[in-house]
């Protein structure tokens, strides 16, 4: 059955604190530390794994933590087409998806590798492939693999469940094992996505003074 990639609008952000680690909470607590150590550690860490495992949500969540706390990041990801130059103010870069950079931004990205290690500041990076396995220039490839690296797991169905489970329980609402079933199978299945999903139907229901139902989910998307 055809999945929805449903735009459902402005979210939650990203925070460690709404990151439902699952198998990954060794990756979670490692984060955690770091970011909330007066003395961060500069060796780098490395996040790799497939599409919706959470690489993206806790790089952003972790330099959110550091903005938080008065610090500054800088960013780069593969749609940055001209990366800017490193900044000695930043506290740490943020690398995601670098298994699709560009010649430009892998000589970007090495040398903010480069002046962050100089000046003792974190490197957080994200792939989609191991350090080994990266199509990338060989000097960053190695910088990438050389510190922390954490291989990040997709949430299995079962566990998407619980936590679609536990987050209309707080809402107060009831999903039944069919509506579960419906958003499971007609849309993203991507937890995030799927959490987005839940915010507005609640919203929808709310509005509407309606049950959430199949025909209720079929409703907000005529109405969109």
């Amino acid at each position: 059955m055809k999945q929805i990639a449903l735009d459902i609008g402005l979210g939650a952000p990203p925070s460690l604190a709404n990151f439902f680690a699952g198998p990954n909470e060794p990756a979670l607590r490692h984060l955690l530390l770091w970011a909330g150590s007066p003395t961060r550690s500069p060796v780098p860490t490395y996040l790799w794994g497939a599409t919706a495992s959470g690489k993206t949500h806790l790089l952003r969540a972790t330099g959110q933590v550091l903005r938080d706390q008065g610090a500054s990041c800088g960013w780069l990801d593969a749609g940055i087409a001209e990366p800017p130059a490193f900044d000695e103010r930043w506290a740490a870069v943020m690398m995601d998806d670098v298994h699709l950079y560009t010649a430009v931004q892998q000589h970007a990205a090495f040398n903010w590798f480069v002046n962050a290690q100089a000046l003792q500041r974190g490197v957080l990076a994200a792939g989609a492939l191991p350090p080994a396995d990266l199509k990338l220039r060989e000097d960053l490839r190695t910088r990438l693999g050389w510190g922390h690296v954490f291989q990040l797991q997709v949430l299995s169905e079962p566990e998407r469940r619980a936590v679609l489970r536990q987050a209309a329980d707080e809402r107060g609402v009831f999903l039944s094992d069919e509506v579960m079933d419906f958003m499971l199978t007609r849309f993203s299945r991507d937890l995030a996505s799927l959490m987005q999903l839940l915010q507005q139907l609640d919203g929808y229901a709310l509005q509407t003074q309606r049950a959430i139902t199949i025909p209720l989910i079929k409703s907000m998307l005529e109405n969109e």
